[in-house]
């Protein structure tokens, strides 16, 4: 049962991050190799506007899904956001922030998904 809300939760995130036309969305599967969370799930937008859309979307399409962010790092001027719904995390960035933390490289042994697997 557990699975099945976090794959929710990253299907709403990632519907929710790509209607805001987030670039390169990707999921990241780190059970195997975490207990921070589930599910990563990373993308960049191109500008501060753009960013805030996006983080503004998925708090409001989880919440409507029965889900509400334990956390979030960062403000409407962060380069870098972070968003703790427990089982999945959702990082938004701006392009430069994304390439300079490479949080892709970090989860290297996480499983990277496509949003159809789910």
């Amino acid at each position: 049962m557990m699975e099945q809300n976090a794959k929710d939760m990253v299907r709403i995130a990632y519907d929710a991050l790509d209607e805001k036309l987030g670039e390169d969305i990707e999921i990241l599967k780190i059970d195997e190799i975490s207990v921070i969370a589930d599910y990563l799930v990373i993308a960049n937008g191109r500008n501060q506007n753009q960013l805030n859309a996006m983080i503004d979307l998925v708090d409001e399409k989880m919440a409507e899904a029965g889900y509400h962010s334990k956390r979030i790092e960062g403000n409407k001027n962060s380069t870098w956001v972070l968003m703790d719904f427990g089982d999945v995390i959702v990082h938004v960035f701006s392009k430069e922030d994304r390439l300079f933390y490479d949080l892709e490289r970090i989860w290297k042994d996480g499983k990277r998904i496509m949003r159809e697997e789910l």
